[in-house]
């Protein structure tokens, strides 16, 4: 085993692909745009763009230390060497039980929507949902251990086809609309800040979940062509590419359905706006098919993610040593692998005894949420402190790298803490309680101390540029 990844793996393009497919805009509009609907009522579209603002400042922070210093970390690696081990550990920790919850978040659509192709009334069924995504995602687990290189291949393919699809039903919502009236007609009051008391930080909360995917390609920094700028410059592009479609389906449920119905449609929407809009059993197993595909898509970044993190946090220390081992020939973290693959199977098995679909997406969503706005503010925060000396003589970075990032992750710190207190008790428990368990395997000396030096040799990323 070695501890080095596979340099210049991906290039530009695909990079920026596996950032659209982290956020994956089917997949995220079928799980979490009802319950924004349901949470924002009209005013979702707006919510869309206005709380991408902070989401922007972080895709700056990501793409500001990834040029400083590029690492399969990521976030971990950044806090940790910037504001020590413990911040370090707790942002690595917050990114891997995030991935570990969201293989229930995405195993169980990706389920529905498999059935929903042979049979609609059968994607309700937890225990078949849950089942068929066990199905997917250890199929999804094996690729990965395979190598980035196919990993990439297969994930440019499901991409472009699912992007494909959803312009297309996209435009099919647009034309039904225009003939036969908008049961919400487009208005500024889609952009309207008058939101109801107490849904402005849930609001907020669950759009941070429907961007949350692109910084996989800071995790994926060392395999990245020119790792110091196109792993973040990627993830940046990605954010912007996926807020035009978020937006758009947001627009698209609203002249479709009233609020009441479109708060209460299932786990596959995009399949729903297809079929209201007359595309007939073509146009609705093509958009069955892209949910399927984006969801695919996502959980195989989000173990990307996961594997990579682990990997870095072994490789330091933070983790027992064996998960910062890479196969020799597949030269990826397969120890890792192993980890999320069992997680994932135990956790599909509890989610069984979940009442409904919608519940275990409900639930997860949100805990999943404050999970990431936590490890995306340390992120911020750390770009700013990095930055913090170039007002003096470079205004304009100091504003982008600084002032932004920590604009964004006071906003995003803000919103977690608030809307804490008005989730439920199953919400709060998965939520927090996941992240406090960090601290039975927190070790202020290093696992494997005596075989840590050797992993380390040769493939610790150095500090680009001064970090004072």
């Amino acid at each position: 085993m070695t501890a080095k990844l596979q340099t210049g793996a991906l290039s530009m393009a695909e990079s920026i692909i596996m950032g659209v497919a982290g956020s994956a805009p089917g997949f995220s509009v079928s799980v979490a745009l009802a319950s924004l609907i349901g949470t924002a009522g009209i005013r979702a579209p707006g919510a869309l763009v206005y709380f991408a603002l902070p989401m922007i400042g972080i895709a700056m922070a990501y793409k500001g230390l990834g040029a400083r210093m590029p690492n399969a970390g990521a976030g971990y690696e950044w806090t940790g060497r910037l504001f020590g081990k413990p911040f370090g550990f707790a942002s690595g920790w917050a990114l891997l039980v995030a991935a570990a919850v969201f293989t229930v978040t995405g195993s169980s659509p990706l389920g529905a929507a498999t059935l929903s192709i042979f049979d609609p009334t059968l994607a309700d069924s937890v225990i078949l949902s849950t089942a068929i995504g066990l199905v997917w995602f250890l199929a999804i687990a094996v690729v990965l251990m395979i190598g980035i290189g196919l990993t990439s291949k297969v994930q440019v393919i499901m991409t472009v086809i699912q992007l494909f699809v959803i312009t297309a039903v996209l435009v099919g919502a647009a034309v039904h609309a225009f003939r036969h009236g908008a049961i919400n007609p487009p208005s500024w009051s889609w952009f309207s800040l008058d939101y109801p008391a107490g849904t402005l930080a849930p609001t907020a909360l669950l759009v941070v979940f429907f961007y949350w995917g692109w910084d996989v390609t800071a995790n994926l920094g060392e395999e990245t062509c020119a790792e110091e700028e196109d792993a973040g410059t990627a993830g940046f592009i990605s954010v912007f590419i996926t807020t035009a479609y978020f937006v758009a389906f947001a627009g698209a449920t609203l002249v479709l359905f009233s609020v009441s119905q479109g708060k209460d449609l299932s786990a596959n929407l995009v399949y729903q706006i297809a079929q209201e809009s007359g595309l007939g059993p073509v146009g609705t197993l093509a958009a069955s098919i892209a949910v399927i595909l984006s969801s695919v898509a996502s959980m195989e970044t989000l173990l990307l993610q996961f594997s990579r993190t682990l990997f870095a946090m072994g490789r330091a220390g933070s983790m027992p040593v064996t998960f910062g081992e890479i196969h020799p020939k597949a030269r990826t973290p397969v120890n890792a692998m192993y980890l999320i693959m069992g997680l994932g199977v135990v956790l599909m098995l509890l989610a069984c005894f979940m009442p409904s679909v919608s519940l275990i997406l409900s639930t997860s969503v949100k805990a999943i949420a404050l999970q990431v706005s936590f490890y995306y503010g340390l992120a911020g925060l750390a770009c700013a402190y990095l930055y913090r000396q170039t007002w003096r003589t470079e205004p304009g970075q100091f504003a982008i790298f600084a002032i932004y990032p920590f604009v964004s992750a006071l906003c995003l710190a803000a919103a977690g803490i608030y809307a804490f207190f008005t989730f439920d008790m199953l919400t709060r428990v998965v939520g927090l309680g996941g992240l406090l368990i960090g601290v039975l395997f927190y070790r202020k000396r290093p696992y494997g101390l005596k075989t840590i030096d050797t992993l380390l040799a040769g493939s610790q990323a150095p500090l680009h540029g001064d970090a004072r």
